[in-house]
């Protein structure tokens, strides 16, 4: 059984959202996170900026939604480029990972700076964005468990690294099942 027909209110709500974010990028790509204004979109729209206030409680609503929009972006970007590469050797599925992450933030880096950049003074991120900014990260630590174990591996950088993605996970109430560079993923 498929699926009902968005109603005309419904679609309207849906073009007038995203029409919202896309002028919100614009912004932001034209001057940075201090340019994005619910006033201004709303001007541009031709509707008021309270108007926006049906569809964004506020800007840092604004901002998840285009924060959460750019995680699952790059996130699709990351699982694709992995899914190419996934018969290669785990060090060329790295590198391409790793070129499609940069290739992604050269292409539109205001949307990279969103992501990564300074902070946003008092905004904070809704809960649900640490597990699509997670699918980002698995790619590549699913790489680097395939990597050959060798006696490089055995030095202190890596126990480090090991220690931090440990406590890392036990921070997000993961269960740390393992080392995550010797025996596999902890995940």
């Amino acid at each position: 059984m498929g699926e009902q027909p968005l109603s005309r209110r419904a679609r309207y709500r849906a073009e007038t959202h995203e029409e919202a974010k896309e002028i919100a990028l614009r912004q932001l790509a034209e001057g940075g996170i201090g340019a994005v204004s619910l006033n201004a979109i709303g001007k541009e729209m031709g509707v008021t900026g309270p108007a926006l206030y049906r569809y964004f409680a506020n800007r840092d609503a604004l901002l998840s939604s285009l924060i959460m929009d750019g995680y699952a972006d790059l996130a699709t970007v990351v699982e694709d480029t992995a899914q190419q590469h996934q018969q290669h050797r785990p060090r060329e599925c790295l590198r391409a990972l790793a070129d499609a992450v940069r290739l992604w933030a050269l292409k539109q880096p205001h949307r990279y700076f969103l992501l990564y950049g300074t902070p946003v003074p008092g905004y904070v991120a809704p809960d649900e964005s640490v597990s699509v900014a997670s699918r980002i990260l698995y790619p590549f630590l699913q790489a680097l468990s395939a990597m050959p174990i060798t006696e490089a591996a055995l030095d202190s950088r890596v126990a480090l690294l090991e220690d931090q993605l440990a406590t890392w996970a036990q921070t997000r109430n993961m269960p740390a099942k393992g080392h995550v560079l010797r025996y596999g993923l902890i995940w």
